[in-house]
């Protein structure tokens, strides 16, 4: 299973935990979902990729994401900085596409980078992982986790 470490607070805008139902189809609605990783990057990786979230998160990184999403869509109501999981999967997303800097398809696209597009992006209950550079591989053991939580239905 491929996946790909984003710092948080921007994998939380991805996944939005605290989203469900017709409120979480409303939120996309509105742009109220990170619907673009940026990278410096291009990638030709297109498909199901779990969305780990790093274990790095400084305050500055904090204040920044958050006045970004804010600027973006104000009305998102941000977790606190100790409440974000850091150090494991905390979703799954599919990335269809990859946009060349400049190409600002969304709000949430910085034009000097490229722009993973994500959908039917999802949280998935946190499974601890080290993470690393760029897309990949889980160890078998997480990915067996992974497979047992949607087993027993704990992902749908």
């Amino acid at each position: 299973m491929k996946a790909l470490s984003i710092r948080q607070p921007w994998a939380w805008l991805i996944v939005r935990p605290d989203l469900a139902g017709a409120a979480r189809a409303a939120a996309i609605a509105a742009g109220e979902l990170k619907d673009i990783e940026n990278r410096t990057w291009p990638t030709r990786f297109h498909g199901r990729v779990l969305i780990h979230a790093g274990k790095g998160m400084t305050r500055d990184e904090y204040d920044e994401a958050h006045a970004t999403a804010l600027h973006i869509a104000p009305q998102i109501v941000f977790p606190a900085r100790d409440r974000l999981e850091r150090g494991g999967i905390v979703g799954a997303a599919t990335i269809d596409d990859c946009m060349p800097p400049g190409a600002h398809s969304s709000p949430w696209h910085m034009g000097s980078q490229f722009g993973f597009h994500i959908v039917n992006a999802r949280p998935l209950p946190f499974v601890e992982c080290k993470g690393m550079l760029g897309f990949f591989n889980v160890p078998a053991e997480v990915a067996t986790q992974l497979r047992q939580m949607h087993e027993l239905g704990a992902i749908a």
